[in-house]
């Protein structure tokens, strides 16, 4: 039996692994691992994860390191890692893709051999470590990271048009496919697939606006749409894909090859996701000029975990969440956001799993633009904070976060016991 397929709530963690080593005048290379020093640290944080009551931890592979030229391999740092993942009985969910690209990839995801390369990424690490690594994220957000690079010109290859964001949808879409298929030919029956992706609300004056909401709300949907065959000729958005970029033989190739997941992930940030459009001003909605936010607490939770559960008719899990501010303010979401989840659970819904995002803090993505030390870019995030001492070595300091979310992991895990055992009892005495 698989993981998801056990009946249990299980409680993950995450390590921010966001890594775009590409830079240009006015830009700093953002990987995480490095501003947060997990790349010296990795042995004891991992060792911190499994204090902290997780079974589960979404942790990325730093494709650029791991692949530094084209036919270029290192994996000496990662055996380490691995290593220690197996020592600790810590169940790695693999990010193969947290955004970036290796550095010798031009254009990066509008390359036209992307698919390609990073699916041979995947398959050579699926190989190496088969039967250690075994459940995979073949990419992390991939709405969030066409909108990125290919609308709003954010990051590589910083392209600006409907055209740029449907090239990356293209890409990024026939990668994950290209992945998981390599993947599935190396570790077979073995891998299993945890596709993750952004949620999206919208709220405020959306009848004025309506057109525009109802192409955001379908929009929402359509990296997941495409890589599981579910865009045809009377799919909203077809018209708008073929319009800027996709071709008939697109939409025929996305039908035609597929990758279903395992379990459906989603990403919910209370004080972010759920976007207001006023009449009076009108906003770009890109990222550096945002609309809006309202705080939905765990209304937009519940909303967005049940459509996503819904929709693609698989066991959903809450791979992202947290929310900044003091600890009260912190372990109030995530003792409701816990307690919202197992009411979800009590009504029906499939929701298989609980990842507080993340086990330390990170540094905020502002920092690739700015000048100061990445202490002063630093989100509280973490069930462990960050603190810079007068070496600059990043401190890892438990909060009291740490603790209460322990309890609800060992509250996790006594409960599913408890409901194994009952149904075991039940079988024993059943009529035969």
């Amino acid at each position: 039996m698989r993981w998801h397929q056990d009946g249990r709530l299980h409680f993950a963690l995450g390590l921010e692994d966001t890594f775009i080593p590409q830079t240009r005048p006015g830009e700093r290379a953002l990987d995480e691992y490095e501003l947060t020093q997990h790349y010296t640290h990795w042995h004891e944080d991992l060792g911190l994860a499994a204090a902290s009551g997780a079974t589960m931890l979404r942790w990325g592979v730093p494709w650029h390191r791991v692949n530094p030229a084209p036919d270029g391999w290192d994996w000496s740092w990662l055996d380490r890692v691995v290593d220690r993942f197996d020592q600790l009985g810590l169940t790695p969910i693999v990010d193969l893709m947290h955004y970036g690209t290796p550095l010798w990839l031009e254009r990066q995801f509008a390359h036209r051999d992307y698919p390609a390369r990073v699916a041979e990424y995947a398959a050579r690490l699926a190989d190496r470590y088969q039967g250690r690594l075994t459940c995979f994220t073949p990419l992390n957000e991939p709405l969030l990271n066409a909108i990125y690079c290919g609308q709003f010109a954010h990051w590589p290859p910083y392209l600006s048009s409907d055209e740029g964001l449907v090239a990356l949808i293209r890409a990024l879409t026939r990668g994950i496919v290209s992945t998981q298929r390599a993947i599935a030919e190396v570790a077979g029956d073995e891998a299993s697939f945890v596709h993750v992706e952004a949620s999206f609300r919208f709220a405020g004056e959306v009848a004025a606006n309506r057109d525009e909401v109802d192409h955001l709300r379908h929009r929402a949907f359509v990296m997941e749409d495409l890589v599981t065959g579910r865009v045809w000729d009377d799919h909203p958005l077809a018209p708008y894909l073929l319009r800027h970029g996709f071709s008939d033989d697109d939409l025929d190739w996305a039908r035609r090859n597929t990758a279903w997941p395992d379990v459906m992930g989603v990403n919910y940030y209370p004080a972010g996701q759920t976007e207001i459009f006023e009449t009076q001003e009108r906003h770009s909605g890109g990222p550096l000029d945002p609309r809006p936010r309202r705080n939905d607490w765990t209304t937009g939770l519940t909303e967005v975990l049940t459509a996503w559960a819904e929709r693609y008719g698989r066991p959903v899990m809450l791979t992202e969440t947290a929310i900044t501010g003091d600890d009260a303010q912190r372990q109030a979401w995530l003792d409701d956001s816990v307690a919202a989840v197992r009411d979800l659970r009590a009504q029906g819904v499939d929701v298989v799993g609980y990842t507080w995002w993340s086990l330390i803090d990170m540094i905020e993505w502002t920092y690739r633009y700015g000048t100061k030390p990445p202490s002063q870019y630093q989100l509280n995030m973490g069930l462990w904070r960050l603190e810079a001492d007068d070496t600059g070595a990043m401190r890892r300091l438990r909060t009291p976060l740490a603790d209460q979310f322990r309890r609800h992991a060992l509250a996790g895990r006594a409960d599913s016991a408890e409901r194994r055992q009952r149904r075991a009892d039940e079988n024993e005495t059943a009529p035969a």
